[in-house]
């Protein structure tokens, strides 16, 4: 042993109070490895900013006889082969007898005739009273005006309903259509979307073909409303944040600096300051919430949730990446950023939906700021399209907060997760040898806007778990999609005297799958699991699954309006509250 000198411990002394490296272990560690306390493996943190998706085995094409070519390519091409065959699965069920009922059902008095009125004028026009069953009649007829009506909702969502009309007419396979089209791609988007989330293709395939599966999702693809429309701008939105994520991390990644060992560490310099350039994928993302904006008003709350939440996700990643100051670097040089490309870029898309009332001169209030009561004021500077556009949108919001009028389906949000009070869209009860009817007691048709049942209970327990992943395990993943549920649902409660339905509910539908597929990801066991363990989990899982598909079998002649005996439309009615 050498001799211990002055300089020596000068250096040692300076030693203990230099700087430690980013990433280095606390000092009590350092002490316990003494006394035997092993070291914890290092981690790239390129690997915690994007983990990578697990290989796959290629075992089960083998199981269907592909050889090892043909495996490796299938194992390749899963992440979108399998996506796409839940979609087709979804779109067959959906587009299938699309017309029946051949009757303008539900709220379907509103959004169709709006569609075709606005391709003849640009605005919305007024329609007879009985235009109702002179649509459906032999032959049909279009009893439209161009005097102008007050409509409540803005024009996107009837303007996407409206390119159905145009390619096939005005008809209930043609006002149908779209919405039909977007709740099938919604289905590809919610795949692609758990399987990014998860890293697992199976996992988003499940949350995708549970979403093809719940009662509620069909009956709004096959149903013009413009709830459904919302939805499936939410669920682009979120898809695109998630890509915008991976992305941003990625770059993150690659500027950190790499040790001898290989393994990148946090850098402050990176963490802190660097800018994360051109984001096209948060710009999609304000695009998709402005449409779901200009759709239904309620966009306005995931505009809201998901423009916080991406934020939220730089201030980890910039942690993750060493900063010694998230917060203060995402407010800096992300917050700014993340306004412009989701509420500005939203909000110019929520005006531009307007252009058809903005270009017309026949639109109800287009002439308001014309108008006697309009020339006075402190804004009269503005333009006056703007002026009164301004007007329209405080009288809508009058109306949809003062609205109170009692309705019999109606329901409070907090029945809505147990299926309390769904909506009958639709109701015959034809006799012996009419519509189809083979029954001597009768029998009665049904549009019933209902979740299936054992999904939707299911998916009480799948929030549950995800709330104790997020507040106890610090997932992100489960937090995001309790940010995409309570986003949905929650605002509710602040208009609980307002006449509100159980169908609004289909806007977080998407997340239930998700929360769902997770939850029974984590029953079949992580990787590593023993065989006994998985092989349990699966059977567990599968039985659920299987059961949440008989169960939509179960009440599918309540989705679509098929004849059943009235003994069997009882026997569907689980409670009295579903009459």
């Amino acid at each position: 042993m050498g001799r211990v000198t002055s300089d020596t411990t000068a250096t040692d002394a300076a030693a203990q109070h230099a700087p430690e490296p980013p990433g280095a272990p606390p000092v009590w560690q350092r002490r316990l490895r003494r006394f035997g306390l092993p070291a914890r493996p290092q981690t790239d943190v390129r690997a915690r900013l994007v983990p990578a998706f697990p290989e796959s085995s290629g075992r089960l094409w083998a199981v269907f006889g592909a050889g090892p070519d043909a495996a490796a390519r299938l194992t390749r091409w899963s992440g979108w082969l399998g996506p796409l065959l839940v979609a087709l699965f979804a779109g067959v069920l959906r587009f299938w007898n699309l017309g029946s009922p051949r009757k303008v059902i539900f709220d379907e008095t509103y959004y169709p005739k709006d569609a075709w009125s606005l391709l003849q004028y640009g605005y919305e026009g007024t329609w007879a009273k009985n235009a109702n069953d002179a649509l459906v009649g032999h032959p049909p007829q279009l009893l439209l005006s161009p005097e102008h009506s007050y409509v409540v909702h803005p024009p996107m969502g009837k303007w996407l309903i409206a390119v159905g009309e145009g390619l096939f007419g005005m008809n209930p396979f043609g006002w149908r259509f779209m919405v039909a089209l977007l709740g099938t791609l919604s289905v590809l988007l919610v795949c692609r979307i758990g399987r990014r989330l998860m890293r697992s293709t199976a996992l988003g395939c499940l949350a995708g073909a549970l979403l093809a599966v719940d009662g509620l999702h069909f009956v709004m693809s096959r149903t013009a409303l413009l709830d459904l429309i919302v939805m499936f701008w939410v669920v682009a939105a979120f898809g695109c944040l998630l890509v915008d994520r991976d992305r941003t991390r990625a770059r993150l990644a690659a500027a950190l600096p790499v040790g001898p060992d290989g393994l990148a560490r946090p850098d402050e310099g990176v963490g802190d300051r660097m800018r994360l350039g051109w984001r096209p994928w948060r710009i999609a993302a304000g695009l998709s919430l402005g449409l779901a904006t200009a759709t239904k008003w309620n966009g306005l709350y995931y505009l809201a949730a998901f423009a916080l939440m991406a934020v939220l996700w730089d201030v980890a990643a910039r942690r993750t990446a060493g900063a010694r100051h998230p917060f203060r670097s995402a407010l800096r040089r992300d917050a700014l950023p993340a306004f412009g490309a989701t509420v500005v870029v939203a909000l110019a898309t929520y005006l531009a939906s307007w252009s058809g009332w903005i270009a017309t001169k026949g639109g109800y209030y287009r002439d308001w700021a014309t108008s006697p009561e309009g020339r006075t004021g402190a804004w009269t500077w503005l333009p006056d399209w703007l002026r009164s556009l301004w007007h329209y949108q405080t009288e809508v919001y009058s109306f949809h907060t003062g609205l109170t009028t009692p309705h019999a389906y109606q329901s409070n949000p907090w029945s809505w997760l147990v299926l309390g009070r769904p909506v009958s869209y639709f109701y015959e009860d034809p006799k012996v040898g009419q519509d189809g009817c083979t029954a001597a007691e009768g029998c009665a048709r049904e549009v019933l806007a209902l979740g299936t049942p054992l999904l939707w209970w299911a998916a009480c327990f799948a929030l549950l778990y995800v709330l104790y992943r997020w507040l106890f395990k610090r997932d992100w993943r489960a937090g995001a999609i309790v940010c995409g549920v309570a986003a949905g649902y929650l605002p509710w409660f602040l208009y609980q005297e307002r006449t509100i339905f159980l169908f609004y509910a289909v806007v977080f539908v998407p997340f239930l799958c998700l929360a769902l597929a997770m939850m029974l990801g984590a029953i079949v066991g992580p990787p590593g699991s023993t065989e006994r363990r998985r092989t349990v989990g699966a059977v567990g899982a599968g039985v659920l699954v299987l059961l949440i598909a008989w169960n939509f079998i179960y009440f599918y002649p309540l989705y679509t309006g098929m004849p059943i005996p009235k003994s069997a439309w009882h026997h569907r009615m689980w409670f009295d509250t579903w009459v």
